[in-house]
């Protein structure tokens, strides 16, 4: 068995022919414990009236780009780049906006 695995593709390449009404989900790691995934948002927002809720805690951090996540207990945070945020699970939270340009690459972690 190898000491490491080296991923081939750079993190912060976008597919040449990304669509901007696409969300892309790609998982790195997945198994019963954990799953690491990469998400590429291009405008991209929780539809009105909608909330996101997972049973799983979640660990999000945004590579790049600009985005808003709201939470039904009323908090609020804008997220730059660099900045990341624990989602405790069964938070019921949105995604208001993220932003195109760029386009917004996040790291997110469920555990």
């Amino acid at each position: 068995m190898p000491d490491f695995y080296f991923m081939t593709e750079n993190f912060l390449k976008l597919p040449e022919d990304l669509p901007l009404d696409f969300e892309l989900f790609q998982q790195i790691i997945s198994n019963e414990k954990i799953v690491i995934e990469r998400i590429i948002s291009c405008g991209q927002q929780t539809p009105e009236g909608q909330w996101l809720e997972d049973d799983r805690d979640e660990w999000v951090m945004l590579i790049q780009g600009r985005s808003v996540i709201s939470f039904q207990s009323g908090m609020s945070r804008e997220l730059n780049p660099g900045d990341h945020l624990i989602i405790p699970k069964n938070s019921r939270h949105r995604v208001e906006k993220t932003s195109t340009d760029p386009a917004c690459i996040w790291i997110a972690v469920y555990y």
